[in-house]
């Protein structure tokens, strides 16, 4: 499996980096940064903390995705979705894990999946889709007397809120109560909102030090709350789910994908 890494100089990047050493059958082939980046140039196993790779850090994504059997990318909405077409180009599989898509990004990423297997997901790690499978049945199950909110906490370097595993634990939620999460939602709360009104599916946001990231669904109910929580504790689950969804889209057709596909746990 030859892989080439977008954003290859980034924490998370890094992280990619080093699963791929440790993947048995996959190899580093490319390694992608931003123009200007401080990064390019470097040895991507040397910037990963490990022995050179043979492979450098280059600003031609072009070049580098056309190398590669699939492309794992974490980087931001405008070069996700320009990758993501070249990878369409190139006839090579994706998984992204960028959030924070806009809607008319995400519909050039459902463009390019015409062309290529699109492994999409806001989070990789395999508890926190099945968090999502159990707010989905969880909200199923208890009517619109339980008010549902989503607490999500994360590093002071994360740029965009809610987060996009926020935001799919949100969509679980509504698909539970069969709506539309855009029709009910509320992502911040300020000065005198009023009662809330029944059916609303609430976020909060917190910010700070280093947390890699935590989440909880909130059931308020009159006496009583159900919450579900999931934490990480290392941006190497997300690597690992990362890879794993690699292996899988491999042998896909083009289409866009979710982690639960990947996990079975689609249906």
């Amino acid at each position: 499996m030859d892989v080439t890494i977008t954003g290859a100089g980034g924490r998370m990047g890094q992280m990619l980096v080093r699963q791929v050493v440790k993947t048995a059958g996959a190899r580093l082939v490319g390694a992608v940064e931003a123009a200007g980046a401080k990064t390019l140039g470097r040895d991507a196993g040397e910037t990963a903390g490990l022995e050179a790779l043979g492979v450098k850090i280059s600003d031609d994504a072009a070049a580098a995705i056309g190398a590669a059997k699939v492309v794992i990318d974490f980087t931001v909405p405008a070069a996700t979705v320009a990758h993501a077409e070249l990878a369409a180009a190139k006839g090579a599989a994706m998984v992204i894990g960028t959030t924070g898509l806009s809607p008319e990004q995400a519909g050039r990423i459902q463009a390019a999946a015409a062309r290529v297997p699109i492994m999409w997901a806001a989070n990789m790690s395999l508890g926190v889709n099945i968090l999502q499978a159990l707010v989905e049945r969880t909200a199923a199950m208890l009517d619109a007397d339980y008010d549902i909110d989503i607490l999500e906490m994360h590093h002071r370097h994360k740029i965009d809120a809610p987060s996009g595993t926020a935001l799919a634990l949100g969509r679980a939620a509504a698909a539970g109560r069969k709506v539309k999460l855009e029709e009910v939602w509320r992502k911040t709360r300020d000065g005198h909102t009023g009662a809330r009104p029944a059916g609303e599916i609430g976020f909060a946001t917190l910010r700070g030090g280093d947390e890699v990231g935590f989440h909880t669904v909130m059931y308020a109910g009159t006496g009583e709350r159900l919450e579900l929580t999931h934490r990480a504790f290392s941006r190497e689950i997300y690597a690992a789910g990362a890879l794993k969804a690699a292996q899988w889209a491999l042998t896909q057709k083009p289409g866009l994908y979710s982690m639960k596909d990947v996990l079975g746990l689609a249906g």
